[in-house]
């Protein structure tokens, strides 16, 4: 296992079968061959990855990924209710608004390395945190999903914490009117199945890329009442990225007149 060489993460998420030579990476859901992997580190076609593994070209752009053995530990310090300025003024740059964030998530500090550090918090159902900053993205073990119930028959489903706030944002909520899971990644879809099963339609908030269609389609196999929602924020890759977008517009059209 290793780190992905795709993002910053603190869980090694990467694995690498030497003796078939294929790689998966468990944060994306994607995987294949050494070709497969060169291609999408260098952006290039299947030719001019081969010419690279044969050294007749540069690579482009080359992360290789650290061991987990050389893993910083993530160590929770405190949790505290959600306040401080830099944090709030980040969520602000994400669209979301101050005061959903502050019923939804805490303030925590965390250690890596004997290194302090303080980012948002988005506790899940086995006592672990999402961590969130303006240059970090992590969590605090154990992972798992987040469920909220109210209950209803109805149920909705969110990859990550940020898009969750964007639909509470967008809706001017302060908590779900409806049950909700947080996958806190798509890795952990399974864990949520006998959640979405307990209700009659599933309102999918998935993003609109591979993992996000994998996801969709294999609770659409294993519940079969599903609505897909990801269709009303494209071309944006979630519902996130297309609040912080509609806020821009909006400004933009303000300054219009």
């Amino acid at each position: 296992m290793y780190y992905s060489p795709f993002r910053s993460e603190t869980a090694a998420s990467f694995k690498v079968d030497y003796r078939k030579n294929l790689w998966y990476d468990f944060g994306s859901g994607e995987g294949g061959t050494m070709v497969d992997l060169v291609m999408k580190l260098n952006r290039c076609n299947f030719h001019e990855a081969m010419n690279i593994l044969e050294g007749k070209k540069m690579p482009t752009m080359f992360l290789p990924a650290l061991p987990i053995e050389k893993a910083g530990k993530t160590t929770l310090l405190d949790v505290l209710p959600l306040g401080n300025s830099a944090l709030i003024s980040y969520l602000s740059l994400r669209g979301i608004n101050s005061d959903t964030a502050q019923k939804q998530c805490v303030e925590v500090y965390y250690s890596i390395d004997r290194k302090e550090y303080y980012a948002i918090g988005f506790r899940n159902n086995s006592g672990g945190y999402e961590l969130r900053n303006r240059y970090y993205k992590g969590s605090v073990s154990p992972k798992d999903i987040t469920t909220f119930s109210i209950p209803t028959d109805d149920c909705m489903i969110f990859e990550g914490f940020m898009d969750y706030l964007s639909y509470l944002t967008i809706h001017q909520l302060l908590q779900p009117q409806v049950d909700t899971v947080v996958l806190n990644s798509t890795v952990h879809l399974n864990r949520a199945m006998r959640f979405l099963k307990d209700h009659l339609l599933v309102h999918a908030y998935l993003d609109n890329d591979d993992a996000g269609n994998r996801a969709l389609a294999e609770i659409s196999r294993e519940h079969g009442n599903v609505v897909d929602l990801s269709p009303n924020y494209e071309p944006y890759k979630d519902l996130n990225k297309y609040l912080i977008q509609t806020i821009k517009n909006q400004k933009h059209d303000r300054n219009t007149f």
